[in-house]
C-alpha cells in the first residue's frame, strides 16, 4: 500500500478497535482520527471520545445519527418490506453504508487518505464498508487489520494492550457477553459462543430487548400506525419522527415478546452462519406496511414489489446500498408508495402481531360495493366472468386438444 498519511478509523471504544488504533499509528506512523456512530444502541458514548484521544487519536468524531439511520435507511427500506432469505431484517446490514458514508466525509473533512475498520476476514461487514467506500470514494484506500495483523484471539488484543500500556477496562472485559452482538435502533444480533453449534436453542439470557412469548402480559396492546407515502408518522394519533417511532415500536414490541428471529443464513463471502436477532420495532413496521399496501396499492404494482423485494434485499444484504441498481430500484420504490396513506390498528399479543383493522379514507382502493356477498346493486355483473375465464382458459384448451399432456 502506498504511503498512507493520516487514518480515519470506525471506533467503538472496545477492545478490538482500541487495539486497532495503536497498531494503525505504529504500522503507518501516521495520524489516526476515530468516528463512532451513535445508531440508537442504548450506549453512553460520552466516554468514547475522551477515550480515543488518550489513546493517541488526534481527532475523535462521536455523531448522534439515529435520525439520520431510521429516516434515510431503516424507512426507505421497509416501504419494500424487505426481508432477507424469509427472515432476517437487515438489521446489521442496513447499518453499514451510513458508517462508510460518514468515514469518507470525515475523512474530506480531515484531509485523510484511508480509512479502517474493525470487521473481521469471515463476515459480511468488510464488504459492505469497503464497498460503500470506494463506490462514494473511489480512491479512498482502506485498511482492514483483522486481515492483515497476527493477533487472532482476544488474549493475544489483551497482550498487545498490556505490553503497549493501553488501559483495558478488565471488569468490563470479565463480564463480557460469550456472543459477538451488534446492536442499533432497528435490532440487536447475537453470534458465536453456543450459537455456532445451529442444534443448540439459545439461553433465554442470552435475549436482552424481548421478553420470551411465555412471559409476555395475558392482556394484548392495541396500537394505531399512521402512515403517510409508506412511513409512520404517528404511533396512536401522536406525530413522532422516525427514530421516535422505532425506539416506541421497540419498547412496545419488547415487552410484547415479539421480534425474536434464529436464522441459518447465507453470507455473501461463501458460507453458512447461524445468528439470533431481536427486530421488534421492525417486525412490526413490517405487519403494518404490507396491512396499509393491501387497501392502497394496486394489485400489479405490488406484486411488481413483491417480485422485486429478494433482488433489493440481497443489494443492501451485500453491500450495494450505494450501487446504481439500488438507486433505480428505490426510484420504483417510493413512486409505489404515493397512495400509501391511513392507519393501520394492530393487536400485540405473545409475540404476535396481528392486523385488526386498515383505513384510508383519501386512498383506499377497497370498494364494498363490488366486493359485497349481499345485493351489489349492480356494481358488478358475475356474468362477465364467463368470457374471462373462457379467454384465459383458450391456451390451455388448445394444449389439451393438440395432445399434450399436463398428467
Amino acid at each position: 500500500m502506498a504511503e498512507i498519511n493520516k487514518i480515519v478509523l470506525s471506533y467503538s471504544g472496545g477492545l478490538d478497535t482500541t487495539a486497532i488504533l495503536k497498531w494503525l499509528q505504529q504500522k503507518f506512523d501516521c495520524e489516526v482520527v476515530t468516528f463512532t456512530a451513535d445508531l440508537g444502541d442504548g450506549d453512553d458514548y460520552s466516554p468514547v471520545r475522551e477515550k480515543a484521544l488518550k489513546s493517541g487519536a488526534t481527532e475523535a468524531f462521536v455523531d448522534d445519527v439515529r435520525d439520520e439511520f431510521v429516516r434515510d435507511y431503516v424507512f426507505p427500506m421497509f416501504r419494500c418490506n424487505t426481508i432477507y432469505e424469509g427472515e432476517y431484517l437487515l438489521g446489521t446490514s442496513i447499518a453499514r453504508p451510513l458508517i462508510a458514508k460518514r468515514l469518507v466525509e470525515i475523512a474530506a473533512e480531515t484531509g485523510a487518505d484511508a480509512i479502517s475498520h474493525g470487521a473481521t476476514g469471515k463476515g459480511n461487514d468488510q464488504v459492505r464498508f469497503e464497498l460503500g467506500a470506494y463506490a462514494l470514494k473511489p480512491d479512498i484506500k482502506v485498511i482492514a487489520p483483522w486481515r492483515e495483523w497476527d493477533l487472532t484471539s482476544r488474549e493475544s488484543l489483551m497482550q498487545f494492550c498490556e505490553k503497549h500500556q493501553i488501559e483495558v477496562d478488565r471488569k468490563h472485559e470479565g463480564e463480557r457477553s460469550p456472543y459477538s452482538m451488534d446492536a442499533n435502533l432497528l435490532h440487536i444480533s447475537y453470534e458465536g459462543g453456543i450459537l455456532e453449534d445451529p442444534n443448540a436453542e439459545p439461553e433465554e439470557a442470552m435475549w436482552l430487548w424481548s421478553v420470551s412469548p411465555e412471559a409476555a402480559p395475558d392482556q394484548a396492546t392495541y396500537i394505531d400506525l399512521t402512515y403517510q407515502d409508506g412511513d409512520v408518522v404517528a404511533v396512536d394519533g401522536k406525530a413522532m419522527t422516525p427514530a421516535e417511532v422505532l425506539t416506541h415500536l421497540n419498547k412496545l414490541g419488547g415487552a410484547n415478546g415479539i421480534g425474536r428471529t434464529d436464522i441459518v443464513e447465507n453470507r455473501y463471502v461463501g458460507m453458512k452462519a447461524r445468528g439470533c436477532y431481536e427486530t421488534p420495532g421492525g417486525t412490526i413496521l413490517l405487519k403494518g406496511h404490507r396491512a396499509m399496501e393491501s387497501i392502497t396499492m394496486d394489485r400489479e404494482l405490488g406484486h411488481l414489489k413483491d417480485e422485486l423485494m429478494p433482488r433489493y434485499a440481497q443489494l443492501i444484504y451485500n453491500g450495494y446500498w450505494w450501487s446504481p441498481e439500488r438507486l433505480a430500484l428505490q426510484a420504483l420504490i417510493d413512486q409505489s408508495q404515493r397512495y400509501v396513506n391511513g392507519v393501520v390498528r394492530l393487536k400485540l399479543y405473545k409475540g404476535n402481531v396481528v392486523v385488526v383493522g386498515r383505513e384510508s379514507t383519501s386512498d383506499s382502493l377497497y370498494d364494498g360495493r363490488i366486493v359485497t356477498f349481499e345485493d351489489d346493486a349492480g356494481a358488478y355483473d358475475q356474468q362477465d366472468a364467463a368470457g374471462f375465464i373462457r379467454l384465459n382458459a383458450l391456451r390451455l384448451k388448445v394444449a389439451s386438444t393438440k395432445g399434450r399432456k399436463l398428467v
